[in-house]
């Protein structure tokens, strides 16, 4: 008889209005239909920025409502340090996964023992970037290439080497610096093509001010600053 794994899936919500809810609980729904709950079991952590909503909690979620500063990765370490499973997945909530997804990751890490970090494929996204759907792993460190951002699954004994993830960065950057801290320390990442979630691109940053979004540009200097010494143009180009 197979053992059941456990998962923690961090999602970071902001439900401003009854469509982000919607996309929020649709995603839930999507990951818990995914996989046999006799095989793998979800522990589902929902972040949700939108302060108003509490006590609010979505089905089958701990759901919780920060009262410290909104930060991408300042909420995102909050779950981490909620949870303690073997693998951790980092998420937006606007993503549909396909049937089997986790299993998919579960089969891959398990073969590539040396595998850190990995992203599952998006059929929406990624076949315009050059891959295909179930044509095995594609290792790299590029930003919206093998590292989707929107959807990180790692083993948990990761952050014993990086420490928490950076919280300067409020939203901008915030994969391309999970990028470089993996390269920076030889933690092997890929794109698992044969495990499918879809990236439904409503996320939170569509519901920030112009203000605010002036002010994430901040990270961009910041990032730039942190790693110029070991880029060459643009963001991260490791392959």
């Amino acid at each position: 008889m197979k053992s059941r794994t456990e998962i923690d899936i961090i999602i970071l919500s902001l439900a401003t209005n009854d469509e982000l809810k919607h996309i929020t609980e649709e995603c839930i729904h999507s990951l818990m239909t995914s996989e046999d709950p006799a095989l793998i079991k979800f522990n589902v952590i929902v972040i949700e920025a939108h302060q108003q909503m509490a006590p609010f909690q979505y089905l089958n979620t701990t759901t919780i409502y920060p009262k410290t500063k909104y930060g991408y990765h300042r909420y995102m370490n909050m779950g981490i340090e909620m949870t303690s499973s073997k693998y951790v997945c980092l998420c937006n909530h606007d993503l549909h996964f396909h049937a089997g997804w986790a299993s998919e990751m579960l089969k891959t890490f398990h073969k590539y023992y040396d595998l850190s970090s990995a992203s599952p494929f998006c059929s929406f996204h990624h076949p315009k970037m050059g891959f295909e759907e179930n044509n095995g792993l594609y290792p790299g460190y590029r930003s919206r290439f093998e590292v989707a951002g929107w959807c990180l699954f790692l083993k948990r004994d990761v952050f014993r080497l990086t420490g928490k993830l950076d919280e300067n960065y409020q939203f901008w950057c915030a994969d391309n610096d999970y990028s470089n801290t993996l390269a920076a320390l030889n933690l092997r990442h890929a794109l698992v093509s044969s495990s499918v979630v879809d990236h439904l691109d409503k996320c939170i940053l569509d519901q920030q001010t112009d203000e605010e979004n002036i002010l994430t540009s901040n990270e961009f200097y910041y990032h730039e600053k942190k790693w110029n010494h070991r880029m060459t143009e643009g963001w991260v180009t490791y392959s």
